[in-house]
């Protein structure tokens, strides 16, 4: 979820404590803001800033503060300028945080308003170790792949931890066939050989939850976090699965303020009781100081790491599972006549509903488009880090 989506929610929970009565969940208040996303890492690369604006609860489009001035200082005299591009800003040159040096964010919008950070400096490098995935039998009864990241820091500094992970996944249609049907005609259609290429496909997603771990209540800084839990139906894990998880350490105003963002995401915050409270971040307008502005500029130390594993390896001889039962549809391909047809699989061919399987003479037989042909969702593009 987004910052923005956040915001609105803790605006909407202020109402639905203040009554009793069923309130529409549409923005009747709004005051326009902007937002942050700043997590500045020690890994040489293109730095990344997200700067957008508040958006209404009922709104789907998030609008991106456009012509900002964006600039990081470090207290060496060393500046680096940041660029739009592509609905973000981007540092004009690749550089990594570096220890023992204190870094300070700065915007300046179109409306002359001068945003600032408090200085902020790298955290405890603290590398991950393992990143293990288990077999689970029972796991609120259900049985599939427990996935945790494991690191540990003998200096014990580090003790405020953030995690993302990008999962991608090999699919294999299991109804793919060597041959298709093309319209031809307004009543004709012809098979022809079918392209390889719709057979296997790769998709990327990025985990959406704010992961938080601390170890301030442990004896030692050491992790061995659940961070993702995969039910072995999940096709996902059909055929060949690869996880990268990034740990960042966090000092205790960033934990706290994801934390906040944590709390109010969840799905009972509206409505619980106990509130999560205000979100303190350490920016702020230093030309005006009416202006809001919500976000946190983040220095965090990241470390990552990416294993692969086949469906094979923790269930040998079981069938792959899949999103769906792939059923057979029948269709009498002529026009005239009371069980003809025609126009309906001329139609599902010209929309790709569905891919053919095969025929004998008028009797066609199709199954839906995703069971055999898998860039209709997804692409059959080989990620450059995909390893067999």
């Amino acid at each position: 979820m987004s910052l923005n989506k956040i915001f609105c929610i803790l605006l909407l929970s202020f109402f639905v404590q203040s009554c009793t009565e069923t309130y529409p969940l549409l923005t009747n208040t709004y005051e326009e803001a902007i937002v942050v996303e700043a997590t500045l890492t020690n890994e040489l690369k293109t730095q990344e800033i997200k700067i957008t604006k508040t958006s209404k609860f009922e709104d789907n489009q998030i609008q991106t503060e456009k012509g900002a001035i964006v600039t990081i200082k470090d207290n060496q005299n060393n500046e680096y300028q940041f660029e739009e591009n592509s609905g973000s800003y981007k540092s004009k040159t690749a550089f990594q945080i570096l220890p023992e040096r204190q870094y300070t964010l700065q915007i300046k919008t179109t409306d002359g308003k001068v945003y600032q950070s408090s200085p902020e400096t790298l955290t405890t490098v603290s590398p991950i170790q393992n990143v293990v995935p288990t077999l689970i039998t029972n796991k609120d009864n259900i049985t599939g792949i427990q996935i945790n990241v494991q690191s540990y820091d003998p200096k014990n500094t580090s003790k405020y931890y953030r995690f993302e992970y990008e999962e991608s996944y090999k699919i294999v249609t299991p109804r793919w066939m060597p041959y298709k049907v093309i319209v031809t005609g307004p009543e004709s259609v012809q098979v022809i050989p079918n392209s390889a290429d719709s057979r296997i496909c790769y998709s990327t997603k990025n985990s959406t939850d704010i992961i938080l771990h601390t170890t301030t209540d442990l004896a030692e800084d050491r992790v061995d976090l659940p961070i993702r839990f995969i039910d072995e139906e999940n096709y996902i894990i059909g055929h060949r699965y690869s996880i990268l998880v990034k740990q960042y350490v966090e000092n205790l105003a960033a934990y706290t303020f994801h934390k906040t963002m944590r709390d109010i995401a969840s799905s009972a915050s509206i409505l619980s009781p106990k509130q999560p409270g205000v979100i303190a971040g350490n920016i702020k307008c230093i030309s005006d100081s009416k202006t809001k502005v919500i976000g946190y500029f983040d220095v965090s130390s990241v470390s990552e790491q990416r294993i692969f594993f086949n469906y094979s390896d923790f269930f040998p001889g079981k069938p792959a599972p899949y999103f769906d039962p792939c059923n057979d549809t029948f269709f009498n391909f002529c026009f005239r006549g009371p069980n003809c047809d025609g126009d309906s699989m001329i139609y599902t061919i010209e929309e790709n509903l569905m891919t053919y399987i095969s025929n004998a003479g008028l009797r066609y037989t199709f199954t839906p488009v995703v069971c055999g042909d898998c860039t209709s969702f997804s692409s059959n593009v080989v990620p450059p880090f995909w390893i067999e």
